[in-house]
């Protein structure tokens, strides 16, 4: 069974007094819908990962992103035993170099958070598994298996 397939991108900036930031918002609608997440969003017929991420990070966010500054760090499956519907592969950016201003959307309230206090409480749990490593350049590949909640990790590879 092929899985559909989404992306997701992290922002990151040096903040005003010189922190490393990274923007994410609160998801208002859809698939994890109250969890604070990365720009991003499902793959349209044909189209890359890379145009993806492009695309949904000016949707969500009004930011422009040039297909080159995109720096590919991952690919994570997720399954939903409980709920397969919601199983999908997503490809993961980095990305330090846009153009324009952070503005709201329908999907999502952006907002810059510090590197050091990711709130990967309010995130997916997978979050927390892996994000930190991405945000300091360092590749991932990984398997996240969620439990009958829909919310909990319960195996990982």
């Amino acid at each position: 069974m092929t899985l559909p397939q989404v992306c997701v991108c992290y922002l990151t900036r040096l903040s005003p007094e010189g922190n490393r930031q990274v923007l994410l918002g609160r998801k208002k609608k859809g698939l994890g819908v109250g969890n604070i997440v990365g720009l991003g969003g499902k793959l349209e017929i044909g189209e890359s990962a890379v145009d993806a991420a492009v695309r949904e990070i000016e949707e969500e966010s009004g930011l422009v992103v040039a297909a080159s500054a995109l720096t590919e760090l991952g690919y994570l499956t997720y399954l939903f035993p409980h709920r397969q519907k919601w199983s999908q592969e997503s490809t993961v950016f980095v990305c330090t170099d846009w153009s324009g201003t952070p503005r709201e959307s329908n999907e999502l309230n952006p907002v810059w958070f510090d590197v050091a206090t990711l709130p990967v409480d309010e995130m997916w749990d997978d979050a927390r598994h892996w994000l930190p490593g991405v945000l300091d350049g360092v590749p991932v590949r990984a398997t996240f298996t969620f439990g009958a909640d829909l919310e909990s990790v319960v195996s990982r590879a």
